[in-house]
Protein backbone atom coordinates (compact mmCIF):
# COMPACT_ATOMS: atom_id res chain seq x y z
CA UNK A 1 0.00 0.00 0.00
CA UNK A 2 2.86 2.56 0.90
CA UNK A 3 6.33 2.17 -0.51
CA UNK A 4 9.26 1.85 2.16
CA UNK A 5 10.09 5.19 2.08
CA UNK A 6 6.55 6.47 2.56
CA UNK A 7 6.59 3.50 5.47
CA UNK A 8 9.20 4.64 7.30
CA UNK A 9 8.21 8.51 7.07
CA UNK A 10 4.64 7.21 8.77
CA UNK A 11 6.70 5.30 11.33
CA UNK A 12 8.79 8.09 12.14
CA UNK A 13 5.39 10.89 12.26
CA UNK A 14 4.08 8.07 14.68
CA UNK A 15 6.98 7.43 16.81
CA UNK A 16 6.84 11.45 17.27
CA UNK A 17 3.58 11.69 18.23
CA UNK A 18 3.56 9.14 20.90
CA UNK A 19 7.26 11.10 22.14
CA UNK A 20 5.15 14.20 22.51
CA UNK A 21 2.27 12.57 24.20
CA UNK A 22 4.37 11.16 26.52
CA UNK A 23 5.75 13.99 27.43
CA UNK A 24 2.59 16.49 27.95
CA UNK A 25 -0.03 14.00 29.06
CA UNK A 26 1.48 11.47 31.45
CA UNK A 27 2.69 11.60 34.93
CA UNK A 28 6.14 10.35 33.64
CA UNK A 29 6.27 13.13 31.39
CA UNK A 30 5.57 15.52 33.83
CA UNK A 31 8.17 14.14 36.34
CA UNK A 32 10.83 14.69 34.04
CA UNK A 33 9.78 18.14 32.54
CA UNK A 34 10.00 19.28 36.40
CA UNK A 35 13.75 17.57 36.77
CA UNK A 36 14.56 19.60 33.54
CA UNK A 37 13.10 22.72 34.70
CA UNK A 38 14.86 21.95 38.19
CA UNK A 39 18.12 20.96 36.63
CA UNK A 40 18.38 24.20 34.20
CA UNK A 41 16.64 26.85 36.32
CA UNK A 42 13.37 27.54 34.39
CA UNK A 43 9.98 27.12 34.80
CA UNK A 44 8.32 24.28 34.10
CA UNK A 45 4.31 24.33 33.04
CA UNK A 46 4.11 19.92 33.73
CA UNK A 47 0.78 19.59 35.77
CA UNK A 48 1.14 18.45 39.49
CA UNK A 49 1.47 14.88 39.04
CA UNK A 50 -1.60 13.98 41.22
CA UNK A 51 -2.96 15.95 38.71
CA UNK A 52 -3.37 12.83 36.35
CA UNK A 53 -5.09 10.59 38.97
CA UNK A 54 -7.90 12.94 40.52
CA UNK A 55 -8.70 14.63 37.21
CA UNK A 56 -8.36 17.97 38.71
CA UNK A 57 -5.69 20.41 37.37
CA UNK A 58 -3.07 23.27 38.79
CA UNK A 59 -5.84 25.99 38.36
CA UNK A 60 -8.06 24.10 40.62
CA UNK A 61 -10.54 24.28 43.76
CA UNK A 62 -8.48 25.62 47.41
CA UNK A 63 -10.63 23.13 49.77
CA UNK A 64 -9.68 25.54 52.68
CA UNK A 65 -11.87 28.47 50.98
CA UNK A 66 -14.90 26.50 51.03
CA UNK A 67 -16.22 26.99 54.65
CA UNK A 68 -17.55 30.77 55.34
CA UNK A 69 -15.74 32.60 57.80
CA UNK A 70 -18.94 33.44 59.45
CA UNK A 71 -22.41 32.25 59.37
CA UNK A 72 -25.02 34.22 57.41
CA UNK A 73 -26.57 37.17 59.35
CA UNK A 74 -29.98 35.88 59.11
CA UNK A 75 -32.45 33.04 56.99
CA UNK A 76 -31.25 32.83 53.77
CA UNK A 77 -34.14 32.12 50.70
CA UNK A 78 -33.73 29.36 48.45
CA UNK A 79 -32.43 31.79 46.11
CA UNK A 80 -29.76 33.11 48.12
CA UNK A 81 -28.57 29.67 49.23
CA UNK A 82 -27.23 28.90 45.99
CA UNK A 83 -26.04 32.71 46.28
CA UNK A 84 -23.88 31.87 48.60
CA UNK A 85 -22.33 28.50 48.02
CA UNK A 86 -21.30 29.47 44.25
CA UNK A 87 -19.69 32.63 45.82
CA UNK A 88 -17.68 30.45 48.58
CA UNK A 89 -17.13 27.93 45.47
CA UNK A 90 -15.48 30.94 43.24
CA UNK A 91 -13.57 32.02 46.43
CA UNK A 92 -12.19 28.58 46.68
CA UNK A 93 -11.06 28.72 42.92
CA UNK A 94 -7.65 29.53 41.91
CA UNK A 95 -7.22 32.72 39.79
CA UNK A 96 -7.32 31.04 36.50
CA UNK A 97 -10.49 29.22 37.01
CA UNK A 98 -12.37 31.97 38.07
CA UNK A 99 -12.35 33.59 34.18
CA UNK A 100 -15.44 32.29 32.71
CA UNK A 101 -17.22 33.22 35.79
CA UNK A 102 -15.61 37.05 35.94
CA UNK A 103 -16.15 37.14 32.11
CA UNK A 104 -20.11 36.45 32.60
CA UNK A 105 -20.14 39.21 35.59
CA UNK A 106 -18.82 41.78 32.99
CA UNK A 107 -21.36 40.51 30.44
CA UNK A 108 -23.74 41.43 32.77
CA UNK A 109 -22.45 44.51 34.64
CA UNK A 110 -21.36 43.57 37.33
CA UNK A 111 -18.10 44.61 39.02
CA UNK A 112 -15.60 41.48 38.91
CA UNK A 113 -14.31 42.19 42.32
CA UNK A 114 -17.76 42.45 44.05
CA UNK A 115 -18.07 38.41 43.62
CA UNK A 116 -14.75 37.59 45.60
CA UNK A 117 -15.42 40.11 48.54
CA UNK A 118 -16.51 38.65 52.19
CA UNK A 119 -19.67 41.56 52.13
CA UNK A 120 -20.67 41.98 48.57
CA UNK A 121 -19.90 38.04 47.06
CA UNK A 122 -23.64 36.33 47.65
CA UNK A 123 -25.32 39.18 46.60
CA UNK A 124 -23.31 39.76 43.71
CA UNK A 125 -23.18 36.46 42.59
CA UNK A 126 -27.20 36.06 42.78
CA UNK A 127 -27.55 38.79 40.66
CA UNK A 128 -24.94 36.74 38.27
CA UNK A 129 -27.01 33.42 38.52
CA UNK A 130 -30.18 35.87 37.80
CA UNK A 131 -28.88 37.13 34.86
CA UNK A 132 -28.47 33.26 33.15
CA UNK A 133 -31.54 32.00 34.20
CA UNK A 134 -33.70 32.79 31.35
CA UNK A 135 -30.66 30.73 29.26
CA UNK A 136 -29.92 28.43 31.71
CA UNK A 137 -33.00 27.39 33.51
CA UNK A 138 -32.40 24.70 35.48
CA UNK A 139 -29.45 25.81 38.47
CA UNK A 140 -27.17 22.80 37.31
CA UNK A 141 -27.11 24.48 34.40
CA UNK A 142 -26.71 28.14 35.72
CA UNK A 143 -23.80 26.54 37.89
CA UNK A 144 -21.91 24.69 34.77
CA UNK A 145 -22.33 28.38 33.06
CA UNK A 146 -20.90 30.52 35.72
CA UNK A 147 -17.54 27.62 35.86
CA UNK A 148 -17.17 26.72 32.54
CA UNK A 149 -17.98 29.35 30.77
CA UNK A 150 -21.51 30.68 28.60
CA UNK A 151 -20.34 28.15 25.50
CA UNK A 152 -19.56 25.47 26.64
CA UNK A 153 -22.35 25.15 29.17
CA UNK A 154 -25.00 25.85 26.53
CA UNK A 155 -23.33 23.11 24.71
CA UNK A 156 -23.60 20.64 27.27
CA UNK A 157 -27.66 21.76 27.77
CA UNK A 158 -28.41 21.38 24.35
CA UNK A 159 -26.47 17.72 23.95
CA UNK A 160 -28.32 17.09 27.32
CA UNK A 161 -31.47 18.26 26.06
CA UNK A 162 -30.96 16.35 22.65
CA UNK A 163 -30.88 12.61 24.24
CA UNK A 164 -33.56 13.69 26.83
CA UNK A 165 -32.29 13.18 29.99
CA UNK A 166 -32.36 15.02 33.22
CA UNK A 167 -30.50 18.58 33.68
CA UNK A 168 -28.59 17.23 36.30
CA UNK A 169 -24.51 17.91 37.01
CA UNK A 170 -23.53 14.73 36.43
CA UNK A 171 -25.66 14.62 32.72
CA UNK A 172 -23.91 18.30 32.15
CA UNK A 173 -20.46 17.40 32.89
CA UNK A 174 -20.44 14.63 30.57
CA UNK A 175 -21.45 16.38 27.86
CA UNK A 176 -18.46 18.89 28.45
CA UNK A 177 -15.46 19.40 26.49
CA UNK A 178 -12.30 17.99 27.54
CA UNK A 179 -10.40 20.08 30.04
CA UNK A 180 -13.13 21.34 32.15
CA UNK A 181 -12.45 18.93 35.07
CA UNK A 182 -12.13 22.09 37.31
CA UNK A 183 -15.36 23.42 36.41
CA UNK A 184 -17.26 20.48 37.17
CA UNK A 185 -15.41 19.85 40.38
CA UNK A 186 -16.61 23.55 41.74
CA UNK A 187 -20.00 23.11 40.64
CA UNK A 188 -20.15 20.20 42.61
CA UNK A 189 -18.93 22.10 45.55
CA UNK A 190 -20.88 24.61 45.02
CA UNK A 191 -24.16 22.54 45.03
CA UNK A 192 -23.29 20.97 48.48
CA UNK A 193 -22.53 24.12 50.00
CA UNK A 194 -25.74 25.35 48.85
CA UNK A 195 -27.52 22.06 50.52
CA UNK A 196 -25.09 22.88 53.92
CA UNK A 197 -26.87 26.21 54.22
CA UNK A 198 -30.32 25.40 53.80
CA UNK A 199 -30.10 22.75 56.44
CA UNK A 200 -32.12 23.02 59.96
CA UNK A 201 -31.22 22.15 62.99
CA UNK A 202 -31.81 18.18 65.13
CA UNK A 203 -32.99 19.63 68.14
CA UNK A 204 -34.69 22.93 69.79
CA UNK A 205 -32.85 26.35 68.49
CA UNK A 206 -32.26 27.50 71.42
CA UNK A 207 -30.29 24.72 72.74
CA UNK A 208 -26.86 25.00 74.60
CA UNK A 209 -23.81 23.97 72.41
CA UNK A 210 -21.85 22.34 75.59
CA UNK A 211 -19.20 21.19 72.99
CA UNK A 212 -18.31 22.93 69.77
CA UNK A 213 -16.17 22.20 66.65
CA UNK A 214 -12.79 22.20 66.66
CA UNK A 215 -9.86 20.94 68.23
CA UNK A 216 -10.10 20.26 72.13
CA UNK A 217 -8.74 18.77 75.50
CA UNK A 218 -10.61 15.35 74.99
CA UNK A 219 -12.85 14.54 77.73
CA UNK A 220 -12.37 10.96 78.47
CA UNK A 221 -9.00 10.24 76.92
CA UNK A 222 -7.44 12.92 78.27
CA UNK A 223 -5.48 13.62 74.66
CA UNK A 224 -5.83 16.58 72.56
CA UNK A 225 -8.13 15.73 69.53
CA UNK A 226 -10.43 16.98 66.58
CA UNK A 227 -14.05 17.23 67.66
CA UNK A 228 -15.56 16.67 64.50
CA UNK A 229 -19.21 17.82 65.48
CA UNK A 230 -20.86 19.84 67.83
CA UNK A 231 -22.42 18.78 71.20
CA UNK A 232 -26.74 19.98 71.77
CA UNK A 233 -26.93 19.85 75.93
CA UNK A 234 -30.88 17.92 75.74
CA UNK A 235 -32.04 15.71 78.38
CA UNK A 236 -32.25 12.37 77.36
CA UNK A 237 -35.43 11.35 75.33
CA UNK A 238 -35.32 14.57 73.21
CA UNK A 239 -36.91 14.46 69.80
CA UNK A 240 -34.14 14.03 67.27
CA UNK A 241 -35.01 15.25 63.59
CA UNK A 242 -33.20 14.79 60.79
CA UNK A 243 -32.23 18.38 59.19
CA UNK A 244 -33.09 17.96 55.49
CA UNK A 245 -34.33 15.06 53.14
CA UNK A 246 -32.34 12.00 52.40
CA UNK A 247 -31.62 8.83 53.30
CA UNK A 248 -30.78 6.68 55.96
CA UNK A 249 -27.46 4.90 55.45
CA UNK A 250 -26.26 4.17 58.63
CA UNK A 251 -28.77 2.95 61.58
CA UNK A 252 -26.17 1.15 64.02
CA UNK A 253 -24.71 1.20 67.65
CA UNK A 254 -20.88 0.63 68.75
CA UNK A 255 -19.45 1.41 71.37
CA UNK A 256 -17.86 4.91 70.53
CA UNK A 257 -20.95 6.77 68.97
CA UNK A 258 -23.53 4.25 70.95
CA UNK A 259 -26.38 4.46 68.98
CA UNK A 260 -26.26 6.42 65.72
CA UNK A 261 -27.59 7.27 62.35
CA UNK A 262 -26.01 8.46 59.18
CA UNK A 263 -28.50 10.52 57.00
CA UNK A 264 -27.17 10.99 53.21
CA UNK A 265 -28.41 14.35 51.77
CA UNK A 266 -27.27 13.80 48.42
CA UNK A 267 -24.58 16.36 46.39
CA UNK A 268 -22.05 15.09 48.74
CA UNK A 269 -23.37 16.26 51.58
CA UNK A 270 -24.24 13.75 54.79
CA UNK A 271 -25.12 14.60 58.60
CA UNK A 272 -24.81 12.11 61.28
CA UNK A 273 -26.37 12.42 65.14
CA UNK A 274 -24.80 10.14 67.81
CA UNK A 275 -25.31 8.99 71.52
CA UNK A 276 -29.65 8.07 71.37
CA UNK A 277 -31.48 6.26 73.17
CA UNK A 278 -34.01 5.13 70.61
CA UNK A 279 -33.17 5.06 66.99
CA UNK A 280 -36.70 5.14 65.01
CA UNK A 281 -35.47 4.56 61.39
CA UNK A 282 -33.91 1.89 59.58
CA UNK A 283 -31.37 1.82 56.29
CA UNK A 284 -32.03 2.44 53.38
CA UNK A 285 -35.65 4.47 54.03
CA UNK A 286 -36.04 8.26 52.90
CA UNK A 287 -36.78 10.50 55.35
CA UNK A 288 -38.01 14.17 55.07
CA UNK A 289 -36.71 17.11 56.49
CA UNK A 290 -38.40 17.69 59.79
CA UNK A 291 -39.03 13.76 60.70
CA UNK A 292 -38.13 12.01 63.94
CA UNK A 293 -35.72 9.97 62.90
CA UNK A 294 -34.31 9.41 67.00
CA UNK A 295 -34.70 10.03 70.68
CA UNK A 296 -31.39 11.73 72.18
CA UNK A 297 -29.55 9.49 75.15
CA UNK A 298 -26.53 8.73 76.46
CA UNK A 299 -25.27 5.88 74.98
CA UNK A 300 -21.30 5.15 73.40
CA UNK A 301 -18.62 6.94 75.38
CA UNK A 302 -20.62 9.67 76.58
CA UNK A 303 -19.86 11.67 79.84
CA UNK A 304 -23.64 12.69 79.73
CA UNK A 305 -27.24 12.90 77.72
CA UNK A 306 -26.53 15.35 74.90
CA UNK A 307 -26.91 14.83 70.87
CA UNK A 308 -23.44 14.75 69.41
CA UNK A 309 -24.43 16.50 65.71
CA UNK A 310 -22.08 16.21 62.84
CA UNK A 311 -21.55 17.65 59.13
CA UNK A 312 -19.67 16.24 56.33
CA UNK A 313 -19.03 18.02 52.84
CA UNK A 314 -17.33 15.18 50.15
CA UNK A 315 -16.92 13.23 53.58
CA UNK A 316 -14.87 16.00 55.14
CA UNK A 317 -16.22 17.13 58.50
CA UNK A 318 -17.08 20.77 58.94
CA UNK A 319 -18.62 23.30 61.38
CA UNK A 320 -22.36 22.81 60.84
CA UNK A 321 -22.76 26.84 62.54
CA UNK A 322 -21.09 28.08 60.41
CA UNK A 323 -23.66 27.37 57.65
CA UNK A 324 -26.38 28.24 60.94
CA UNK A 325 -27.60 31.15 59.97
CA UNK A 326 -27.48 34.00 63.00
CA UNK A 327 -25.31 31.60 65.22
CA UNK A 328 -23.96 32.61 67.90
CA UNK A 329 -23.89 29.39 70.11
CA UNK A 330 -20.98 29.86 72.89
CA UNK A 331 -19.38 26.59 74.85
CA UNK A 332 -20.24 26.54 78.88
CA UNK A 333 -19.23 22.61 78.81
CA UNK A 334 -17.25 19.51 77.29
CA UNK A 335 -19.31 16.52 76.45
CA UNK A 336 -18.50 13.74 74.40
Amino acid sequence: MFSRNARGLLDFLMAALCLWTAWHHTPAGALVRRGAAWAFNSRSTARPLLAYYDGVSSSGVTPSALVPEAPPVRPLSEVETLAYGTHLALKGLQPKARKPALGLAMELGIPTESLLDAAQGPDATRKLLEGLAGEFPSEEARLTAVFAGRIPARYAQERVSAVGGPFTLEELSRQLPPGYEDATVAATQALALTTAFGLKWPVPEATRVSSPFGYRIHPTLGTRKLHTGVDLSVPQGTEVRVVEDGTVRRASEDAVNGRVLIIDHGRGVTTAYCHNSELLVKVGQRVKSGDVIAYSGNTGRSTGPHLHYQLELSSQPVDPLRFRSGSRAVATGSQL
